[in-house]
């Protein structure tokens, strides 16, 4: 099994500095594509390669990057951002990548902002993640050292400067105009979706925003082909992914392995199963802003489609699972009440929903519920919807709550009629 992302990624060891990452086939893909290639070419090789963006939204990547407008058709400068930021509670496979070969990301980068046209790129990245800052701060200076970064790269007259930066860290900074809000020094608020960011983004100009994970695939689709890329891949989305677990399982952890992989070859075979004495109750599969899937779902595919059509969203693709050992009440509660300290405030009913939520939520697990609590929930569910914000945050935070109160309702309704969590 091929695992382009992770071959050279040693667990417990420092990454591959510049001169071994060039000795295992390091900016190949680099010197490839700005002498022998042109962003035309890269752009149709990307679409070819039927890569979807791995940030969560799994938007076609070469259709992204063809909304970029053309260089004859607007103005400079030009900017990409590489999102580092991974707030989503239980998603960490992005910090795996930067840590473990930061030369890879930005060899990503490099290509894309060729491909697009761009010449200033800034890599995003939250504070917390001390270590990946560090090896990507290191990294970028021997690519400048090389010449791999700055004036013209390669002698091919392409310019291209990259910066990190680090945010104080927000959750919506994952919605990208709050991330480009931050970056320019203001308030992480969402803005109008229109124009959209490829238009109108960075200080008003054409921007172009993809996932850490998105970018580490483009030299190996340059270097391999996009029939080597969708060939890795147990689907029509193409490619292998970066696959994560967390909760009571035997191996908590990541695993680069085809897209398409069942939710239960991964919890089985690569998370060694429950621990023992538990059992299997559910499991967010894309994160937390994600719908609960149960037994039944065990066997579904974990790519975009299949998981949509089981009731869930892909989103990161890294799992958190519930045993029955654990309170689905209280495990609920400590997601809505993290989405409700990360809101915004920008709009009211994400600004007072959800501490409303969480709140109710917590007197349940208390044993102070009363009747009635249900159905407020279910109004806040329809109230914080898709449609009723100013950006995802609350729709994605009503997720693991709905299908909460659609698979473990009567746990919920336990809690009110006996005043007291059983599992306390």
């Amino acid at each position: 099994m091929e695992r382009p992302l992770t071959k050279h990624i040693t667990i417990g060891g420092g990454p591959l500095n510049l001169s071994e990452y060039e000795k295992v086939g390091g900016y190949e893909a680099c010197r490839k594509s700005l002498r022998t290639l042109t962003p035309d070419n890269i752009l149709q090789l990307v679409k070819d390669s039927n890569l979807r963006g791995r940030g969560g939204a799994g938007f076609p990547t070469g259709l992204k990057w063809c909304s970029m407008p053309s260089l004859q058709n607007s103005p400079r400068p030009r900017y990409l951002i590489a999102d580092a930021d991974e707030m989503e509670p239980g998603a960490f496979k992005d910090r795996i990548l930067m840590e473990g070969n930061p030369h890879q990301l930005i060899e990503g980068l490099i290509i894309s902002a060729y491909s697009v046209d761009t010449e200033i790129g800034y890599i995003f990245i939250r504070s917390e993640y001390t270590l990946a800052a560090k090896r990507i701060k290191k990294a970028i200076e021997e690519a400048y050292e090389k010449g791999y970064l700055g004036f013209n790269i390669l002698g091919s007259g392409f310019n291209f400067e990259l910066r990190l930066h680090v945010s104080s860290g927000r959750y919506i900074c994952g919605e990208g105009t709050a991330l480009a809000n931050s970056i320019e020094g203001n308030r992480a608020v969402p803005r109008h979706k229109v124009p959209r960011q490829t238009e109108s983004g960075l200080w008003g100009m054409p921007t172009l925003l993809n996932n850490v994970e998105t970018l580490c695939n483009i030299p190996h689709i340059i270097n391999n082909g996009a029939v080597w890329f969708k060939n890795l891949s147990k689907c029509k989305d193409g490619g292998t992914k970066i696959f994560g677990v967390s909760g009571k399982v035997k191996k908590p952890g990541a695993w680069e392995l085809p897209m398409g992989t069942t939710i239960r070859e991964i919890l089985e075979e690569h998370a060694g199963g429950m621990l023992d004495g538990l059992k299997f109750r559910g499991t967010l599969p894309g994160g937390a802003s994600t719908d609960f899937l149960v037994e039944q779902h065990l066997d579904v595919p974990m790519d975009y489609d299949s998981v949509q059509k089981a009731g869930s969203r892909f989103g990161t693709g890294t799992m958190i699972v519930l045993d029955d050992h654990t309170c689905p009440v209280g495990m609920v509660h400590n997601l809505e009440s993290f989405f409700a300290r990360e809101s915004c405030g920008w709009c009211t009913p994400c600004r007072e929903g959800l501490p409303w939520t969480a709140k109710i939520l917590k007197a349940i697990e208390e044993g102070k519920g009363e009747p009635g609590d249900i159905e407020i929930l279910e109004f806040h569910i329809r109230a914080l919807g898709p449609g009723r914000t100013f950006c995802a945050l609350a729709p994605g935070a009503m997720e693991p709550l709905r299908s909460a109160l659609k698979f473990f309702r009567e746990d919920f309704d336990t809690h009110i009629r006996d005043k007291r969590c059983p599992w306390r």
